[in-house]
């Protein structure tokens, strides 16, 4: 496993549906022992185990209400508290806007910490649509597949598991991708901004093939991480 500097990295991934996030984080996960967080697992992870801010995020779901940026920032202040994530993490799913970003960098600075690098995964809209409408995953291990450019070894067998049930989202059809990609491009370029602003985004194109991205961001964590 490649080493990585004792300062927990903090690494953020901005792309659009399809972009090939999820991929990427397990990739980094397994060459750098990072772990990846996402705000939903977060979020479900901390009500199961009756944590404070697990207590008040499951108060405001059960009320049917979206639950606040401070819950979520609580839960990720305990969750990166923990000792699996001593070499550091990569952020899914937040932040999401641009005063999400500003409350990470404060909740970090009062930890010593800051964001090491927010990789941009740059693609062509038109070609995410095919991207998107093309992919599955396995339903017991959520391992990523596409019909065209990731196919299991064996036919209906997970790769990762060995389950042989896969899943579509409903959702994923043409023209709910490029609504998706929209709102992605409206809601990320104030993010892209930010991270700018503080000398930390880097991008990348990620048009290529899974192992050549990989390998784009492996370089870029070595650098920032050295």
């Amino acid at each position: 496993m490649t080493e990585v500097a004792t300062t927990p990295a903090v690494l953020i991934l901005l792309g659009p549906p399809g972009a090939g996030k999820g991929t990427q984080a397990r990739m980094l996960e397994e060459d750098f022992g990072l772990v990846q967080l996402s705000t939903g697992d977060l979020l479900r992870a901390a009500v199961a185990a009756g944590t404070e801010a697990g207590r008040q995020a499951k108060a405001v779901m059960e009320a049917g209400q979206l639950v606040s940026d401070s819950i979520v920032l609580a839960i990720l202040k305990e969750r990166m508290a923990q000792p699996d994530v001593a070499r550091g993490v990569i952020l899914d799913g937040f932040p999401r806007t641009d005063g999400q970003a500003a409350a990470l960098d404060r909740l970090l600075a009062e930890a010593g910490q800051r964001v090491t690098a927010a990789i941009s995964l740059e693609v062509d809209d038109e070609a995410m649509v095919g991207r998107v409408s093309g992919r599955f995953t396995c339903a017991g291990c959520g391992e990523g597949y596409h019909d065209e450019f990731k196919r299991p070894a064996q036919a209906g067998t997970c790769d990762r598991c060995g389950g042989h049930d896969f899943k579509r989202r409903a959702d994923d059809n043409a023209e709910t991708v490029r609504e998706r990609l929209s709102a992605y491009h409206a809601q990320t370029a104030p993010l892209i901004t930010h991270y700018d602003r503080a000398g930390v985004l880097q991008r990348i194109d990620a048009m290529g093939n899974i192992a050549d991205i990989r390998n784009a961001l492996a370089e870029i964590v070595k650098r920032v991480t050295a």
